[in-house]
């Protein structure tokens, strides 16, 4: 497979320093693997802390800034960050009000991001955390106990940011960040698998005219593998699944997010069938965002992500943010 790289081994540092060198309002460490916004500490403000395994960009580092999180921790490719970076973030967001990790549910990232907060707090900073599992594809996987955290993760750090960046104390941080989560779901769809640097090939076998649904985003198996269908099939399959699991009883936050490899033209003629659905479904779409944020590498697929808000809620998403992969308002 051809890449854009040096090599394998350098993917992450190197990304890193580039982003370093397109985003003079961030502060890459690109040796600890730690990204902050230039202007944290922010004095009175509850620090927003997450990260996870490289490849899902612009998730998490991407997502750093003003109205969003104050840092992330990239880890390997598809790995979960270590627990000394996550304490390091912390410590440097850390300006007396608490931390808020955002924690997406896999069993590394559980069990990183705990003792991180074990550490932390010997060191006198207080935190709080949230679990983002929103996946309703499966219930277990090979990476996860309980569902998987995929699209919901954008709405919880958006959400979460929002109200942090109002001022709001932590335990008020961490209460909107868990009604958001509980009120997420998602479900994701592959037509093509991703290749890791490291492998050099596709990381599972998915025949051509077929295409699997119910995919994770580092490529675990999802609910059943299909012929191929139609954008307007795969709409109502994703939809489906989401409201059989929870039908909304208001107003929703909708993402139609692409995995990486699949092309705007196709997210947009696919976002416009999911909303047909939704509003045949008698579901209220109160504001839409499309594009690749919460990606597999390469893979070619799409995710589908729903979020019931009420007005504070929607206030919140319609809140200014300024990061590199999540901009309005400013």
């Amino acid at each position: 497979m051809k890449m854009l790289i040096n090599g394998a081994e350098r993917v992450i540092g190197d990304a890193l320093r580039g982003m370093a060198a397109a985003h003079p309002e961030l502060v890459v460490d690109a040796e600890n693997r730690v990204v902050v916004r230039r202007d944290a500490p922010i004095p009175g403000k509850v620090g927003l802390v997450s990260g996870g395994g490289s490849g899902h960009e612009p998730l998490h580092g991407g997502f750093v800034g003003p109205g969003m999180l104050d840092a992330a921790c990239p880890g390997e490719v598809f790995t979960s960050p270590v627990p000394d970076q996550m304490v390091r973030a912390a410590a440097a967001v850390h300006s007396g009000a608490g931390v808020l990790f955002v924690v997406k549910n896999y069993t590394g990232d559980v069990l990183n991001f705990d003792m991180a907060a074990e550490l932390a707090e010997e060191d006198g900073i207080e935190v709080a955390k949230v679990l983002v599992r929103d996946d309703v594809a499966v219930t277990d996987s090979l990476f996860t106990a309980g569902r998987r955290g995929t699209g919901g993760t954008l709405f919880v750090e958006k959400l979460a940011g929002a109200a942090a960046e109002e001022g709001a104390p932590l335990a008020r941080v961490a209460e909107v960040a868990w009604r958001v989560s509980d009120a997420s779901r998602s479900f994701g769809v592959a037509l093509g698998a991703p290749t890791t640097p490291a492998k050099g090939s596709p990381t599972f076998e998915l025949p051509l005219g077929e295409l699997e649904l119910g995919i994770g985003i580092h490529g675990e198996p999802g609910r059943e593998r299909r012929a191929m269908m139609t954008a307007s099939e795969i709409a109502e399959a994703a939809v489906g699944a989401i409201l059989d699991d929870a039908t909304p009883s208001g107003p929703v936050l909708l993402l139609v997010n692409g995995m990486g490899a699949t092309p705007l033209l196709e997210l947009y003629g696919f976002g416009g069938e999911v909303i047909r659905v939704l509003r045949e479904r008698r579901v209220e779409v109160a504001r839409t965002l499309v594009g690749n944020y919460v990606t597999s590498l390469d893979m070619a697929g799409c995710s589908v992500t729903l979020c019931q808000v009420d007005e504070e809620l929607l206030r919140l998403w319609d809140a200014p943010v300024a990061t590199p992969g999540l901009r309005w308002g400013r």
